[in-house]
């Protein structure tokens, strides 16, 4: 399987577990109806087809993403879901958007920024650049979770691995970790700055599709962590962790997990017009 299809599958397979989040931070920005966004970052688009729902027949999504391979994916989401009129699709690096300035009402970028390797500053700048003055720019990302419940001190480790860490950027400075946002807010000049956190969750008994989505979301969260853990640690993360063993934690009758959203949103100033 390529990095691509792993890709792919994943994110199909995590999304009825993720979507009821995504969804209500979409309504908490009131997105005008007709208007035009940009979805940074857009990925297989199923977020795009949240987002022109949210804006209504009128509005206009383009969404934007480095790989030709998922843009193939999501114009084909689109287009299952009848909304090919309403959301088009460009390659294009964020650092570097292919837009005039000030060509969309409102920019967001969902697991995209914040995430990348490079200072989140220039790519809030940079979407800040292409929306309107007095319109707005959001970033929404993964930033924390509970999924291992009475097993802290293993959640714990696993947090502290590389594929743990790296959604945060490790090693970069605290000033550029993603949940310090409202700081490069500031720096790009964005004005009337908020920070909102959205929790979901999921418990026992759980349905069929939204056991696939946790299965996924441990693949997500955690992939290739054994290498960095002791035997014992090792030995208790595939007990846990792995859908084939018979202590899957997942499929226990008390089980219960929660992962949180969190969300930035900044008005761009005059200056960027």
């Amino acid at each position: 399987m390529t990095e691509t299809d792993r890709t792919v599958q994943l994110t199909h397979a995590s999304h009825p577990l993720r979507e009821p989040v995504l969804r209500r931070a979409i309504e908490a920005l009131s997105l005008p109806a007709g208007s035009r966004g940009l979805d940074a970052g857009c990925g297989i688009g199923m977020v795009s087809t949240l987002l022109a729902e949210a804006t209504g027949p009128s509005g206009h999504i383009t969404g934007l993403d480095l790989s030709p391979e998922l843009l193939a994916h999501a114009a084909d989401t689109v287009r299952k879901a009848g909304l090919s009129q309403r959301i088009s699709f460009r390659p294009g690096d964020i650092r570097e958007l292919p837009f005039d300035g000030a060509a969309f009402d409102w920019a967001w970028s969902a697991d995209c920024v914040g995430y990348a390797t490079i200072e989140p500053l220039p790519l809030v700048q940079e979407l800040a650049r292409v929306v309107r003055p007095g319109g707005r720019v959001a970033i929404l990302a993964w930033s924390s979770e509970t999924l291992i419940p009475g097993h802290p001190l293993l959640e714990a480790r696993l947090r502290a691995t590389s594929s743990g860490m790296a959604p945060f950027i490790s090693g970069a400075r605290p000033e550029s970790h993603f949940l310090r946002s409202l700081g490069s807010f500031r720096d790009a000049g964005l004005e009337k700055s908020t920070a909102r956190t959205f929790a979901g969750s999921a418990h026992a008994p759980l349905t069929g599709e939204i056991r696939r989505a946790m299965i996924a979301l441990f693949e997500m969260r955690w992939p290739d962590v054994e290498s960095e853990l002791t035997d014992e640690e090792a030995a208790e993360y595939r007990r846990l962790c792995l859908p084939e063993s018979v202590d899957f934690i997942v499929d226990h009758q008390d089980y219960y997990a929660f992962f949180t959203y969190s969300m930035f949103v900044g008005h761009v100033a005059e200056r960027y017009v």
